[in-house]
């Protein structure tokens, strides 16, 4: 049985989880390390980002689900894991504690799905709107994009194997 996180630092990061075991991660949350053997997540119109460091073996994940937070908000000052414009940036600070760049680390975005019914006529497609985050993210920090599935209608299941840097995807039956 996968371990579930008791608690989420107010970053979102997820610390805590056993050696050996199963991390499932949450919406909002992210983990960055090597102490699971696998990191999982289950992804709708939210996104992946998965990192791993091949000579370091050293990775994680984090799983957003707004682009960014809206001006005005009161929470302003303290950064989360629910918006990429927070989470990627706080994995790219994870991966400087180690002395490495995000240069050296090979990327996998997934997810951000059209999860909602096409007779809605008025939608707001926030699936696209994370994966725009997502790419331009990818790109200004400057991480080796090596694999990517994201949009269409279906959901995903992410894992990342923190033993041999493996992501696998797989798509869901609607």
């Amino acid at each position: 049985m996968p371990h579930r996180p008791t608690h989420a630092l107010p970053e979102g990061i997820v610390r805590g989880a056993a050696l050996g075991s199963d991390l499932l991660l949450l919406p909002a949350q992210l983990y960055f390390g090597n102490r699971p053997a696998r990191v999982k997540t289950l992804l709708g119109s939210c996104v992946a980002l998965t990192l791993w460091h091949p000579q370091r073996r050293v990775g994680g994940m984090c799983h957003y689900l707004l682009p960014e937070r809206r001006h005005g908000d009161p929470a302003a000052g303290r950064r989360s894991g629910r918006f990429a414009s927070d989470a990627i940036p706080l994995m790219v600070e994870a991966l400087e504690h180690l002395d490495t760049r995000a240069a050296d680390y090979e990327a996998h975005l997934y997810g951000g799905a059209d999860t909602l019914p096409d007779h809605i006529t008025q939608r707001p497609n926030i699936g696209m709107r994370n994966i725009e985050i997502g790419w331009t993210l990818v790109d200004q920090f400057g991480f080796q994009l090596m694999g990517v599935d994201v949009g269409d209608h279906v959901p995903r299941t992410v894992e990342l194997d923190l033993r041999s840097g493996e992501v696998r995807m797989r798509r869901s039956e609607r």
